[in-house]
């Protein structure tokens, strides 16, 4: 057979040189499964995809691509979709309708594309398949089986371009977008530029209804080849061969497509974020806590992080282990909402500033500690906690207690120069957010009126839980100047 063609290698090349936005971090985390016993596990490989490109013309391109039974198309679609958008397709001269066409036609070519880089696979299975009911000998099972895994698989995804200061969002599938405007109060107001298309989405029945289907038991079904999403790249068993699927063997025509839904936002006088996420990440914070708050929830952690780290990367890897921790803890908790939270899918954050004060940090002389803070949310009485950040000054640039490292009487010191608990305080006033559609999106509540009663030797339960500090500090400190002062040479665990 003649060697099979495998576009996503032989064109890795065609984004090499395009550089990646500054201003722009990534955060990621695998799938989770926990385990009886205190343990966890992966389910599979890591399945999600990203890019982040800037291109000519003040064009940058970014997006999160969500794979399932395997990373294959995401990867394809992530390489492909760059270099159909970047690579001189875009200009400024380009009205908003041209963009929508091009991104349109963009995600049609790459679908074509990726079939074409398995057709000889797919013939060859189709030809063993021919073979079973004759020579079902064991070769030809698993020969049948490594091919499947060639072919399987699909991706959902969710990209952004900028362009003529307006961000273009275009989605198809369970990934998100949220647009965050900073309002001159100092408030975060909350956009969600996409929407979910899966098989409770009503207009996406409607459209499932127009082809034959029978919507209601589209939506009693709750998904179609084995997932919810009604749009999707790749999926061959959902695009080539849908007919052979009871639920969708009455379409007139495809019914899962690769069609993405695109909304338009101007960016002028837009000082916030926006944040690309896959369904992973939000899925794990609405198991948690509910769907309600849960944009409001995740933007208030990304303020949080913003307000501390100029480190984007820092940022966003920082934002989903808070994520894994708030879902963990439900989990654990074993209330209401713990049998939602035995695990979570792959997850990928992808943070863009857009005109956004970032905090001028410190590089050197300290380090960053998590502490963990308890967390509440309006919509659930679960009690559950997240890990804030906490600069503590380097040893070597402690004497008596002080940073010996001078600056003007006037200038307001740095996080790294400050105790850790004014780096505490400052960061907690940074958490509040809120959405001209619902809640007030507070992150972090304040304590209740009732004051905690003493325990018998007269000691009332923390607020803030230190141990995790306590532990790393001292792992990393076992041996300490003697001149240091008492309260630092006694951090942890007691």
């Amino acid at each position: 057979m003649a060697q099979r063609r495998d576009l996503s290698q032989s064109h890795q090349s065609w984004t090499d040189d395009l550089p990646q936005c500054e201003m722009c971090g990534v955060g990621s985390a695998p799938n989770c499964v926990y385990g009886a016993e205190g343990g966890s596990s992966q389910s599979h490989a890591y399945e999600d995809a990203h890019i982040r490109f800037r291109g000519e013309d003040g064009c940058s391109l970014y997006g999160v691509f969500n794979g399932y039974d395997g990373s294959k198309v995401a990867s394809f679609a992530s390489q492909f979709l760059t270099a159909e958008l970047l690579l001189g397709q875009l200009a400024t001269a380009h009205s908003e309708g041209e963009v929508r066409r091009i991104l349109t036609q963009a995600f049609d070519v790459v679908e074509k594309s990726y079939f074409e880089s398995i057709d000889d696979a797919l013939a060859e299975k189709a030809h063993l398949s021919n073979f079973l009911p004759h020579d079902g000998s064991q070769k030809v099972h698993e020969r049948l089986q490594e091919l499947e895994q060639e072919v399987c698989g699909g991706a959902t995804a969710v990209v952004a371009l900028i362009l003529n200061n307006k961000l273009y969002i275009a989605n198809m599938g369970t990934d998100r977008a949220l647009l965050c405007r900073s309002s001159s109060d100092g408030q975060n107001q909350v956009l969600q530029i996409s929407r979910a298309h899966t098989t409770t989405n009503e207009e996406e029945l409607h459209r499932l209804a127009g082809l034959g289907l029978d919507s209601a038991l589209v939506r009693q079904a709750g998904k179609i080849a084995g997932h919810r999403s009604t749009r999707r790249l790749g999926d061959y068993r959902a695009k080539i061969h849908y007919s052979d699927t009871h639920l969708l063997s009455s379409a007139k025509s495809k019914p899962i497509i690769a069609e993405p839904e695109i909304h338009s936002q101007p960016l002028e006088q837009v000082s916030g974020f926006l944040l690309l996420m896959s369904e992973g990440l939000i899925s794990a914070l609405e198991c948690a806590h509910g769907p309600d708050q849960a944009n409001q929830e995740l933007v208030a952690m990304v303020a949080a992080e913003l307000a501390q780290q100029s480190d984007l990367e820092a940022a966003a890897q920082s934002v989903v282990e808070r994520v894994k921790r708030v879902h963990h803890d439900v989990y654990v908790s074993g209330r209401q909402r713990a049998p939602l939270c035995v695990q979570h899918e792959d997850m990928t954050l992808l943070i863009r500033c857009i005109n956004y004060p970032r905090p001028d940090l410190p590089t050197q002389g300290g380090r960053i500690y998590p502490v963990s803070v308890p967390y509440s949310n309006s919509q659930s009485t679960s009690k559950t906690s997240v890990m804030l950040s906490l600069v503590m000054p380097s040893i070597s640039t402690l004497t008596n207690g002080t940073n010996t490292t001078s600056a003007p009487e006037e200038e307001t010191p740095t996080p790294g120069s400050q105790s850790p608990t004014t780096t505490l305080q400052s960061t907690n006033t940074q958490t509040q957010s809120s959405s001209s559609s619902s809640g007030d999106g507070s992150l972090f509540r304040q304590r209740g009126s009732q004051a905690a009663q003493p325990d018998e030797t007269g000691r009332v339960p923390p607020y803030v839980d230190f141990s995790h500090f306590y532990h790393l500090w001292g792992n990393e400190h076992a041996d300490l100047p003697s001149d240091l002062p008492t309260d630092l040479a006694t951090l942890g665990p007691q």
